[in-house]
C-alpha cells in the first residue's frame, strides 16, 4: 500500500468515471471498477493523511451539514430574457446586428434544472454554489461531489470558474418517485423540483442516491481559458473533462437558429432529460462584450421558451386576493389538473376586464396553461360545454379583507384597497420586504409572516428587526425552537448589510421592480440621493420615465413611508449601493454636459445614459459651469446660450466619433 499505488488508483478511477458518466462509453465492468474502489478505500483508511478532496471516494456522500453557508459569486450569475415566437427571435437578431456585423450564434438546449457555479484552483474543485439571487448563492460542494459527471480534478493551472445546470434525468426521476410512493412520501412534481430538492439536502448521502447529472455550458471569465469564442470555450471545457451537451450547435444565421429550434421542439419528448426551450448566444466573445448587459440580463443571449402546454379543467369558483399595493386580483379555483409537470388548483384571472373580455363564468370548463411555464393562467372559456348553470362573475365593491370601498384608478383595469390599515395589504408588504429577491430574510415565509402579524409580533416592516423582543413568545408557538429562532434573528440581522437595490425593491414602491431598483441604486448610490433627486435627474436615466418619477414622488409624500426610512436607518440597515460603481474613463469624464435638439442615431435618453456611465454629469440647462453641449437638429435656445457663453458645441456625428460609437 504505497502512495504511488494510491495515485495510480485515483487516476484510473477518475478516467473510468469520465468514460462512463461523460462519454457514456465505459471501458471496464462494474465488478472491475468496484474492486479498484475498494482497494482505494482501504489505502485511505490505513493512511488518512493521504486522503484528498479530489479522491473518487469523496463522491459517495455521507457528509452532513447543519446548514448552508452563503457564497458571493465572483461574477454575477445573471438570468436570461425570454422570447416565445419566431418574430421575437428575429427581433433579437435585429437588435444584435444593429450593433454587430457578421454574427454567428451558438444554440443550446435549455435544460430544466438548477444552475450551478463550479470554482477550481490549480485543478482542484474548491466549491460548488447555487445561483441564489445572482449575487449570493449557497455552498453545495458536499452534494456537487456526489455527481459523477462533475470532475473533482482538472488539468488546468490557476483559477477557473465554469457554470452549468444540475439536472435529474427522467429515469432517475421515475425511480425516485417510485421509491417515494412505496414509502408513502409525497411525490416530486417534476424533474426540476427533484433536482433542486436533492441538491439542497444537508446530508450528501441522500444526494448521492438521487442519480443527478450535470452539463456545463459557460465560462464567466473566458480569459481563463484563452479563447475568443463561446464555442471554443465549450470545446476547451470538453478537453478538460466537463460534460458538454452534444446537441449544442453553431448557427451561421438566424434562419439556422430557427431550424435548430424546430428540431429541438421535435426531439424534446424523446430526450433523456427535460428541456423547456433553446438558449441562443452570440458566439464571438468580443461582440458579447460590445453588446453588454442590461441591469439583469445579457444583451448577447436570449432564451426561446417552448409554447406553453394547454389543458382543460373545470372552474369551480372565483376568489379575490389582495397584494402589497392594495391591488385586488380575481383568481380561478380549479379542479386539480397537471400542467407542465405540476398540479395546478389556482390560476390568475388578472382583472375584471379580462374576465369580461374572455367571457369566463363560474362553472365553465376552461383552458389553462403556465405563462412562461411558470405562472398558471386561464386562456379561454369553452362556451360550447355550458349547461346553463354557470354564473357571471360580479366584481366586489368593497375590500374582501377590511370591508372598505375599492377604488378603480384612471387608466387602470385593476381595483385597489386604499385603506392604509388593511391587515391583508400590510401582511403582503411585510412578505414582499422579507422575500428572496428583496431583503432575503431566510426562514420568514408567507405563513410565518401572517402568524407573526396576527399575534402582534410583526405589525410593520421595522418590527422584523425587533424579533428578539418576542423571542420567548415566538418559541412557544408550534414549530419554533431555539435553533430556528436564532436562525431567524441572525438572518434578519444579516439582511441589514444588503446592497441598496435589495432594500429599494423591498420597499415596494409601485413600478420599481428588481431591475428598476438596480438601475436607480447604481445611478444614485444612496437612498438619500435618490429621494432628493429632481424629476429631470430621474427621467434623464435610461428606462426611468414619467411613471417611475411620479411613483417615487407619491411614495415620498407619505409620512408613514418617510418614517419607515428613518427607522430603518436608525436600525443600521444599509442605504448604499455596494457593488462596483466605478465609471469608465473617457473624454467625457467629469464634464458637465447638456444634450439638446432632435437626435437621429441615438435617442436623447441613450446618449445621456452613455454619458452618465462614462463619468459625465448630465444636466438639463446651460450655464457658465457647462463644459459641453451636444446638439441635434433644431436645438433652440440652449444652443444659442452655449454660443453666447463660448461653450464647446458638438454635433451628433462628432459625439459618436469621440465616443468611438
Amino acid at each position: 500500500m504505497t502512495l504511488e499505488r494510491l495515485n495510480e488508483l485515483k487516476e484510473k478511477l477518475n478516467q473510468y468515471n469520465y468514460e462512463y458518466y461523460v462519454l457514456d462509453n465505459p471501458t471496464v465492468t462494474d465488478q472491475e471498477y468496484d474492486a479498484l474502489m475498494d482497494e482505494l478505500i482501504k489505502i485511505e483508511q490505513a493512511h488518512p493523511e493521504w486522503l484528498t478532496s479530489d479522491s473518487p471516494t469523496q463522491r459517495v456522500g455521507g457528509q452532513v451539514l447543519e446548514g448552508f453557508t452563503k457564497i458571493r459569486h465572483q461574477v454575477g450569475m445573471m438570468s436570461l430574457g425570454d422570447i416565445f415566437n419566431q418574430e421575437e427571435v428575429e427581433a433579437f437578431n435585429d437588435r444584435v446586428t444593429s450593433t454587430i456585423y457578421n454574427v454567428d450564434y451558438v444554440c443550446e438546449p435549455k435544460l430544466d434544472g438548477l444552475s450551478v457555479s463550479l470554482v477550481y484552483q490549480d485543478g482542484i474543485l474548491q466549491y460548488g454554489a447555487t445561483r441564489g439571487d445572482g449575487t449570493v448563492g449557497e455552498d453545495i460542494t458536499h452534494n456537487v461531489k456526489t455527481i459523477r459527471s462533475i470532475p473533482l480534478r482538472i488539468n488546468h493551472p490557476g483559477h477557473l470558474e465554469v457554470r452549468g445546470e444540475i439536472i435529474m434525468p427522467k429515469k432517475s426521476f421515475e425511480k425516485l418517485n417510485k421509491e417515494r410512493k412505496e414509502a408513502g412520501l409525497p411525490l416530486f412534481a417534476n424533474c426540476r423540483n427533484a433536482a433542486a430538492g436533492s441538491v439542497r439536502q444537508l446530508d450528501s448521502a441522500i444526494a448521492a442516491k438521487r442519480g443527478l447529472d450535470a452539463y456545463l455550458y459557460h465560462v464567466p471569465v473566458p480569459e481563463e481559458l484563452g479563447v475568443e469564442t463561446h464555442y471554443q470555450a465549450l470545446e476547451k471545457m470538453k478537453e478538460l473533462g466537463f460534460k458538454v451537451n452534444p446537441l449544442i450547435k453553431r448557427c451561421q444565421s438566424i434562419k439556422d437558429v430557427w431550424a435548430y429550434i424546430e428540431d429541438m421542439t421535435k426531439k424534446r419528448p424523446d430526450l433523456p432529460y427535460d428541456i423547456d426551450g433553446v438558449v441562443i448566444k452570440v458566439n464571438d466573445l468580443a461582440s458579447q462584450k460590445r453588446l453588454g448587459f442590461t441591469a439583469k440580463v445579457p444583451r448577447w443571449a436570449i432564451a426561446y421558451k417552448f409554447p406553453a402546454e394547454e389543458v382543460i379543467t373545470h372552474l369551480d369558483d372565483i376568489i379575490l386576493t389582495i397584494g402589497r399595493t392594495g391591488q385586488i386580483t380575481p383568481n380561478a379555483v380549479l379542479d386539480p389538473v397537471r400542467v407542465a409537470g405540476s398540479t395546478v388548483q389556482r390560476a390568475t384571472l388578472h382583472n375584471e376586464d379580462n374576465i369580461k373580455r374572455k367571457d369566463i363564468r363560474i362553472g365553465d370548463y376552461v383552458v389553462i396553461r403556465k405563462a412562461g411555464d411558470v405562472i398558471p393562467e386561464v386562456v379561454r372559456s369553452l362556451p360550447e360545454r355550458r349547461t346553463g348553470n354557470e354564473r357571471i362573475f360580479k366584481m366586489a365593491h368593497v375590500c374582501p379583507m377590511c370591508g372598505q370601498p375599492l377604488v378603480r384608478r384612471a387608466n387602470e383595469a385593476a381595483y385597489y384597497c386604499v385603506n392604509e390599515n388593511c391587515d391583508s395589504k400590510n401582511i403582503e408588504k411585510i412578505i414582499h420586504f422579507a422575500s428572496r429577491d428583496a431583503m432575503n430574510i431566510d426562514g420568514l415565509g408567507d405563513k410565518i409572516v401572517e402568524q407573526f402579524y396576527n399575534n402582534g409580533f410583526v405589525r410593520h416592516i421595522q418590527d422584523l428587526y425587533h424579533l428578539a423582543d418576542h423571542e420567548m413568545e415566538i418559541m412557544n408557538l408550534e414549530g419554533f425552537g431555539k435553533k430556528s429562532m436564532d436562525h431567524l434573528i441572525a438572518s434578519a440581522e444579516a439582511s441589514k448589510a444588503n446592497s441598496l437595490e435589495k432594500l429599494l425593491f423591498g420597499l415596494g414602491i409601485k413600478g420599481i421592480g428588481a431591475k428598476m431598483a438596480d438601475t436607480l441604486a447604481k445611478n444614485f448610490g444612496t437612498l438619500d440621493n435618490l429621494l432628493s433627486a429632481s424629476y429631470i435627474q430621474l427621467t434623464s436615466i435610461k428606462d426611468v420615465g414619467d411613471t417611475i418619477a411620479q411613483s417615487l414622488g407619491e411614495w415620498q409624500r407619505s409620512e408613514k413611508n418617510m418614517q419607515l426610512v428613518a427607522d430603518l436607518k436608525a436600525l443600521g440597515v444599509n442605504m448604499s449601493y455596494l457593488h462596483n460603481t466605478e465609471t469608465i474613463t473617457s473624454p467625457f469624464t467629469d464634464k458637465t454636459i447638456v444634450v439638446t435638439g432632435t437626435l437621429v442615431s441615438m435617442s436623447r435618453k441613450e446618449i445621456k445614459a452613455y454619458l452618465t456611465e462614462h463619468g459625465a454629469n448630465v444636466t438639463g440647462s446651460v450655464s457658465k459651469k457647462t463644459d459641453l453641449v451636444i446638439v441635434g437638429a433644431d436645438p433652440g435656445s440652449k444652443y444659442d446660450k452655449a454660443v453666447s457663453l463660448g461653450i464647446t458645441i458638438m454635433n451628433e456625428d462628432e459625439f459618436r466619433e469621440v465616443a468611438g460609437l
